[in-house]
């Protein structure tokens, strides 16, 4: 086998393989109260290391929280997290995220993500898509945490804002664009 088709074989192993962390099958999935309690713990952690943060997501339309959201490539990537869409405290609908990509990157990551809607009108808009694509459908606008780890509410003007954070905290220089959400029966 020429080099070139083995790295062709490899990436395709590498995609069957990143495509294989979506669930199969409704089974696999995960529950909705799994999820729920997820979530729920998701928030916690980004109230408590986020200061500012309560008053943000009380102040929005709703917030989607999708607390493990799982990256993995090899020269070809792929990652997928599901989630739940919550308006004060309640959760209204499930959700998956679901994205590809070439290029440079090696090995596999976890990370969580909270996308805000800051307004009624662009929460009806990513409810009324099906398979709502960040860059195309809607542009979230990542936030950066200030001096202290907090966010300085007042200056945020964009109707959707985006938290992307591991364990650590917040992480930087990363995007959603591309990353596909659907909603998901549970």
């Amino acid at each position: 086998m020429g080099t070139i088709n083995r790295r062709i074989a490899i990436r395709l192993a590498l995609l069957a393989a990143v495509a294989s962390m979506a669930p199969a099958s409704r089974s696999e999935a995960a529950s909705a109260a799994r999820i729920d309690a997820d979530v729920e713990a998701t928030l916690r952690e980004f109230f408590h290391h986020v200061r500012g943060s309560r008053g943000l997501v009380e102040r929005s339309a709703a917030v989607l929280v999708l607390p493990s959201v799982i990256k993995a490539g090899m020269g070809i990537g792929g990652e997928y997290g599901e989630g739940a869409l919550l308006t004060r405290g309640r959760t209204l609908e499930y959700y998956n995220t679901v994205s590809a990509s070439i290029g440079f990157q090696l090995g596999a990551q976890a990370r969580s993500v909270i996308i805000v809607f800051m307004t009624e009108e662009a929460l009806a808009g990513f409810r009324r898509v099906h398979g709502w694509k960040v860059g195309v459908d809607g542009s979230v606008a990542l936030i950066s945490v200030g001096v202290g780890g907090s966010i300085d509410t007042s200056r945020i003007v964009s109707p959707i804002v985006g938290f992307i954070f591991d364990g650590k905290g917040l992480m930087y220089n990363l995007t959603l664009e591309g990353s596909k959400i659907t909603r998901i029966a549970r």
